[in-house]
């Protein structure tokens, strides 16, 4: 028997179920992207038109080469739009399920609190609390070395770049509690 007859398989046992419902399609998905994005694009077109979108004496005005990249992507919208009302299978091919979207959201939605509470807590705060949670929730690892992780690589991050190359963080009050 040759080796590339041999099969390896492996199974995840954290991997979304088969048959779970779908929650949108692939077309919803290309309708709501290319309207968002031609709503990006008439915004910036419009705001550069009134900032200036012409040619004077000395040259383009601010807006002039703003203004026809928001042409550009508002075209690229439109095209994305005709596309996805004339495709018959993205009408019907399912963008994700409800189990894919649980995973998604287990990281999204602690990310999005990560970006919130460095606001108030400082980046080295958040990023104990986003490193601790992470491996704690989803990984399932034991709680001494999710905490312990969480503060070595913190503890490193604050030494190369507060200290070593002084750069300017997002400080929280338990910086200001001791002096940095």
């Amino acid at each position: 028997m040759s080796n590339t007859d041999i099969e390896i398989v492996v199974e995840d046992p954290t991997a979304p179920e088969a048959d779970s419902p779908a929650v949108t399609s692939v077309r919803a998905v290309d309708v709501i992207v290319s309207l968002l994005l031609l709503a990006l694009a008439l915004i910036l077109g419009y705001d550069n038109w009134r900032t200036g979108a012409g040619w004077e004496s000395t040259g383009p005005q601010a807006g002039y080469f703003p203004f026809y990249l928001s042409v550009i992507l508002a075209g690229a919208s439109l095209y994305g739009l005709v596309a996805a009302f004339l495709s018959r299978k993205e009408a019907t091919e399912v963008f994700v399920t409800r189990a894919q979207l649980r995973r998604v959201m287990a990281v999204f939605v602690p990310t999005l609190l990560f970006c919130l509470a460095m606001q108030f807590l400082g980046l080295y705060v958040a990023s104990f609390l986003l490193i601790a949670g992470f491996m704690r929730m989803v990984g399932k690892i034991a709680l001494w070395k999710s905490l312990l992780t969480a503060f070595v690589f913190t503890a490193v991050m604050f030494v190369t770049f507060d200290v070593a190359f002084d750069v300017i963080m997002p400080k929280g009050p338990l910086e200001a509690a001791l002096g940095r």
